[in-house]
């Protein structure tokens, strides 16, 4: 199967590009253009090279680790997503677009599953649910897989800014009834690459599904299993973290107080076993130091 990686340079598609190297499964991964993708690049790109998948992670850092997106940049994203969507669709390629948990309010305790219905709060959740609806529209054969709290060792990302703030503040504060779940990025790669493997199968696995590490947990806890493994490799970090309310967060308007995801669809029909996250963090935060 010919895979076209749209977003091989982020640090979610480098991690896809080492997993799939071990298991000898290579992707065409093409630089962007200086603007990055649009429409016409996006037209073109798919007629010269005809792949028999996309997987569109063109956009991963502004949807998943970005603490501020322009909404003129989130508009043109869209724009691009639908093209690449008609393109897929006129040359019969598979498309594997995430998409992520905030496209839910958050407004209950229970786990969201893939049939319930989406309330996003903020401009990037309320871009993501637009671009699931065109993606559902024109393109049958597709996946559209949501992440929970996605971890990476991008310089500017959620787990970067936590860490330099460990550093520099004298207190940090974290919401402790605030609840998702946290995915390293080697996981949700592996995640992908499963999926991918099971789609050039002839049964019609189409449609959407969710994906988050095991063991749903809090804002706070999940800043204090950080701050653990980031002490034995370096020193001058705060002592705690303290609690907070979710509803005392600057971003409580923006981010689900409940953004727990049920995972049961993609164990079913893809066999893919949530890992426990805690297990990823040393090996994350040892190579985000090694850049630092």
């Amino acid at each position: 199967m010919r895979l076209l990686l749209l977003g091989g340079g982020s640090t979610l598609g480098r991690a896809l590009i080492r997993l799939g190297a071990e298991e000898d499964i290579g992707f065409l991964a093409p630089r962007p253009p200086a603007q990055g993708w649009d429409a016409a690049s996006l037209t073109q790109l798919v007629d010269d090279t005809r792949p028999d998948a996309v997987i569109n992670l063109a956009y991963y850092f502004d949807w998943f680790q970005a603490s501020k997106v322009s909404e003129e940049r989130f508009a043109a994203q869209e724009r691009a997503v639908e093209r690449l969507a008609e393109l897929c669709q006129h040359h019969d390629i598979r498309l594997l677009q995430p998409s992520s948990y905030r496209v839910f309010d958050g407004a209950r305790a229970t786990a969201y599953n893939e049939k319930d219905e989406t309330q996003p709060l903020s401009m990037r959740g309320q871009v993501l649910v637009r671009m699931e609806k065109s993606v559902r529209a024109l393109c049958p054969r597709h996946v559209l897989l949501r992440f929970g709290w996605i971890l990476d060792d991008s310089p500017d990302g959620l787990l970067a800014r936590f860490l330099v703030r460990a550093e520099r503040d004298k207190a940090l504060f974290l919401a402790d009834d605030r609840r998702g779940n946290p995915t390293p990025v080697e996981d949700a790669a592996r995640v992908i690459l499963a999926v991918l493997k099971q789609l050039d199968c002839a049964a019609p696995l189409w449609g959407t599904y969710h994906y988050g590490g095991h063991e749903a947990t809090t804002a706070l806890a999940l800043g204090q299993a950080m701050l653990s493994e980031a002490r034995h490799l370096r020193q001058n970090l705060l002592e705690e973290i303290c609690g907070q309310a979710h509803a005392a967060r600057g971003d409580a308007s923006e981010e689900p107080q409940h953004g727990v995801l049920a995972c049961k669809k993609i164990l079913h029909t893809f066999g893919v076993k949530p890992r426990a996250w805690r297990a990823g963090l040393p090996s994350l935060l040892e190579q985000y130091y090694r850049h630092v």
